[in-house]
């Protein structure tokens, strides 16, 4: 008789499995159908992205599985030397001639044909510092130069490495991770409330003195002021879920797509589901991320330790503030920002950082019922 595998090699958390996996397989569907005049008129090859973003989806579930089975507790060790190694990343962008511009950014790194961008690792690296750090620190957290004063620097360099990109959505994404992560460990309000009165007004300086971000502001407010500028993207993004109705007019037949929504395969890729698929559409979609969520926040509160505890709080705060701005921008919600669509979106690095995040709560969701399980058969068998 063939003995019965290990509970350790089969336990896969189908709440959470499902729900990504079924994003990934929509996410090829619709990068296809949002890219594929673009890519023809680009590289004369229409499947150029399709096949691209299926290559990531097949790296991307090997590293969910490597990632399910590294036990959580050694990103403890790790926790440096991946701090360091983000911080090394974004500042070759500035000051190395690996540094490669787009769109009128720098924010990627470029070592012959691969391409990645650093501030997707450099998220998941101030997780796992923040977590570690916290559950270090757990009966400091209140004290002032002890358990806020040095995530607050680290948080600093990050951002003045992001903001010179500039990536000024990624700093705002940051900012809210630290300040959630934070709070769910313990630290003084006070401290948070005052750090944020004192960053609002920077922010606002910020966004001012730059004449693009100021006319995202404005656009934002009034997107038909600027109709064929700055608010161009949002008026034919609110076009596209306004030509969708409840059905949608079915895959592939967009038209905003056609060389009137920018970036329709990353950035917009929600708008293109929004036209393509419609509010049925949409709200399948909703409803696999609020799955995944669900599921992150159960295992945050069930995990057997405060460091992991942290980690999935911060891992699913991550994701789900990506998806809360990125739709919000493509609703005219929020000012436009340049953030992807977790799974959905075309692009390697975000889907690969995003799969080795789902693999990660995995195993922190599984480790205290394995060891538990290990430990009461453990015990039966010393009885016997």
């Amino acid at each position: 008789m063939l003995k019965k595998l290990p509970s350790r090699i089969i336990a896969y958390d189908a709440g959470l499995l499902l729900p990504v996996l079924f994003l990934v397989g929509i996410g090829i569907v619709m990068v296809y159908s949002a890219s594929s005049a673009l890519a023809q008129k680009m590289v004369g090859m229409e499947y150029f992205f399709l096949k691209k973003q299926a290559l990531f989806a097949l790296v991307g579930i090997v590293v969910l599985v490597v990632c399910r089975y590294f036990p959580y507790r050694w990103y403890r060790s790790l926790t440096y030397p991946l701090l360091i190694l983000a911080v090394v990343f974004l500042a070759a962008i500035h000051f190395t001639a690996f540094g490669y511009s787009a769109g009128g950014s720098t924010r990627w790194l470029r070592f012959g044909n691969i391409a990645f961008q650093p501030a997707e690792f450099a998220r998941l690296a101030l997780i796992i510092y923040l977590a570690y750090s916290m559950d270090r620190k757990r009966e400091q957290l209140k004290n002032f130069s002890i358990g806020f004063l040095p995530h607050m620097l680290v948080l600093a360099v990050f951002i003045v490495l992001i903001f010179m990109q500039p990536d000024f959505g990624s700093v705002v994404i940051f900012s809210v991770i630290t300040w959630i992560m934070l709070f769910v460990g313990g630290i003084r309000v006070t401290h948070l409330l005052t750090t944020l009165i004192l960053i609002l007004p920077a922010a606002y300086l910020c966004m001012i003195n730059a004449a693009y971000r100021l006319k995202r502001l404005l656009s934002f407010i009034d997107p038909w002021q600027y109709p064929n500028e700055e608010g161009y993207q949002i008026i034919h993004s609110m076009m596209a879920f306004g030509t969708g109705g409840l059905w949608g007019t079915g895959v592939g037949k967009g038209i905003q797509k056609l060389f009137y929504l920018p970036e329709p395969h990353t950035d917009f890729i929600f708008s293109v589901i929004g036209e393509e698929l419609g509010l049925i559409g949409v709200g399948v979609i909703l409803a696999l991320y609020a799955l995944i969520l669900w599921r992150g926040v159960l295992i945050a509160c069930r995990a057997d330790d405060l460091f992991g505890a942290y980690m999935a709080t911060g891992l699913t705060t991550a994701l789900i503030l990506q998806v809360c701005v990125n739709m919000g921008v493509a609703l005219g919600l929020l000012p436009t920002k340049g953030l992807t669509l977790p799974f959905l979106s075309y692009g390697g690095t975000s889907l690969l950082v995003n799969m080795a995040s789902i693999g990660i709560l995995m195993n922190i969701g599984t480790s205290t019922h394995t060891e538990q399980k290990e430990s009461d058969q453990g015990a039966r068998y010393a009885t016997a």
